[in-house]
């Protein structure tokens, strides 16, 4: 009877039943344009219309891809890849091609978003932090060229004003995202930071873990577990509360 039960087991995994069941997993980091929604899915990014349809994938190696994130104009991805040994940020056309490698630092780098007007992309890097490594934020021409240091003095993400004048940022990266209900010393106030002044104005935080900031108009959206289960909140520029 031994022959028998890998036939069994590769009838029933070929069977539209288990195909069914197996069903699409662990779609991650959505980003999200006026057409398009991209995101990570088995280290690989892949693109779809807003509406729905077909997937379709942008990258096929190796290495793994990850941190999408669309540019303002929704013709560009920017993403945080491996594939050459160590974690950089690419730049590639939506439609698909040939990434254009942007920075080339030993460091670990991390796309993290784009400049208002599309110029440059936002990433996070603990290069030049020993002997304590850390994140902060950087910038670097979409087309390539120079990096340059955000004055943020600590930072793991963010994004900008809907100007391109001010910041929001997340300080600090966390060994544990999904630990429920944590409230220590990782959980640090999103910030808004002004950089031509240096001014920093702190969400109101209690040791929340408040994550994933996005500046919309005049709010700054955020994910916040401060009701003890991960929601989304909202910060209204010029009031001093937050709202969910």
């Amino acid at each position: 009877m031994k022959p028998v039960i890998p036939i069994l087991v590769a009838g029933l995994a070929l069977s539209p039943v288990a195909a069914a069941a197996q069903g699409t997993r662990l779609l991650r980091q959505p980003t999200v344009s006026a057409t398009q929604i991209a995101f990570e899915y088995g280290g690989d990014l892949w693109i779809v219309a807003r509406e729905g349809g077909e997937a379709r994938r942008l990258t096929s190696t190796p290495a793994v891809e990850a941190d999408p994130q669309l540019s303002p104009d929704g013709r560009w991805l920017a993403f945080t890849s491996n594939r050459s040994g160590n974690n950089d940020v690419y730049v590639m056309p939506v439609e698909g091609g040939d990434p254009r490698r942007l920075t080339w630092h030993p460091g670990n780098d991390g796309a993290r978003g784009w400049s208002p007007d599309g110029k440059l992309v936002l990433f996070s890097s603990n290069r030049g932090t020993a002997p304590a490594a850390y994140a902060r934020l950087y910038t670097v021409p979409a087309e390539g060229g120079v990096e340059r240091l955000l004055p943020a003095p600590m930072a793991i993400g963010g994004g900008y004003s809907p100007d391109g004048k001010r910041l929001v940022y997340d300080r600090v990266s966390r060994w544990d995202s999904e630990f429920r209900n944590y409230r220590g010393g990782q959980n640090t106030p999103l910030t808004i930071l002004d950089p031509a002044t240096f001014e920093e104005i702190r969400l109101p935080n209690e040791r929340t873990a408040d994550t994933q900031p996005a500046w919309v108009g005049n709010t700054i959206f955020f994910l916040s577990d401060r009701d003890y289960a991960v929601n989304v909140w909202a910060f209204d520029i010029g009031k001093t509360g937050v709202r969910q």
